[in-house]
């Protein structure tokens, strides 16, 4: 893919998550919580990291479908053979608990697959990435590009995954979606492996545990959305793992008339890493 547009979309994710750290760490801010149809919070942040990433991604040549903007039907997105998938805030729950466990995700999707995935964490100031000829990668300690080639970034970055240490089988979960069948996958897995370490934290951050090699698994039996996964499952692709639909061999689909992703469960598909 073209490299202009996975730096576009770095640079949107950066701006993103300088614009949330204003709201986030503004003393006065009450963060302007509204409530959406399906009763998840929306904060002023939000539609800050929004308005931001479309201002970069609209000057590429494809649409844009965020979590934050219009939702098109599906007659009209199905024309759509190349489009960004995007959540400019994912983590609401945390950012408002002010966890730091929020990041900024943004995908590029060719006929239903990831291609090309940004995450940004902004308080750690970790970005990860991943595009399938280049891999996948982390930088940590960055708030922008500062003019870096796409070359120059993957020279300042650590490449994904990284090497194992530790002999526990280490399941990442979420924070705020805990649910009774996860429970179950995870006493099962008690049964198959000496020792089952359990890790719990918010957002995208969850795959990308999976994607550095710090995580085995991460089951997800819980609702979640396109722009939840996209970012993340272009990065997990790039760095050796995968995201499958729970009781199939068939990866999560995007672009789909319910944007509303089944059950799944990130793995990797190759020796296991750690970190």
């Amino acid at each position: 893919m073209q490299t202009e547009y996975i730096l576009k979309a770095i640079d949107a994710a950066l701006a993103a998550g300088k614009e949330i750290l204003k709201v986030y760490n503004d003393p006065s801010s009450d963060f302007q919580i509204e409530r959406k149809a399906d009763h998840s919070p929306l904060t002023l942040a939000d539609r800050k990291a929004h308005e931001i990433i479309m201002t970069y991604l609209q000057e590429t040549d494809y649409p844009v479908l965020s979590e934050e903007g219009k939702h098109l039907p599906y007659e009209e997105r199905a024309r759509w053979h190349t489009l960004w998938i995007v959540d400019p805030l994912d983590g609401t729950k945390e950012f408002i608990k002010q966890n730091g466990e929020f990041t900024v995700n943004i995908a590029l999707v060719e006929e239903g697959v990831p291609v090309f995935g940004v995450i940004y964490v902004p308080v750690k100031e970790t970005l990860y990435w991943g595009e399938p000829v280049d891999g996948a990668y982390k930088m940590e300690e960055v708030t922008e590009r500062a003019g870096r080639s796409w070359e120059e970034m993957k020279a300042s970055a650590l490449r994904l995954p990284c090497a194992r240490v530790g002999d526990a089988f280490v399941i990442v979960a979420s924070r705020s979606h805990l649910s009774a069948e996860t429970e179950d996958y995870i006493e099962e897995k008690r049964k198959i492996y000496p020792r089952v370490e359990l890790v719990s934290v918010g957002s995208s951050i969850k795959i990308c545990r999976v994607c550095e090699g710090a995580a085995d698994e991460y089951p997800r039996f819980a609702p979640t959305m396109e722009w939840d996964t996209a970012a993340g499952h272009a990065i997990a692709k790039a760095s050796g793992a995968e995201i499958y639909q729970v009781g199939k061999e068939e990866p999560l689909v995007y672009n789909k008339p319910d944007l509303l992703n089944p059950w799944f469960i990130v793995k990797r598909n190759n020796t296991r890493n750690r970190c």
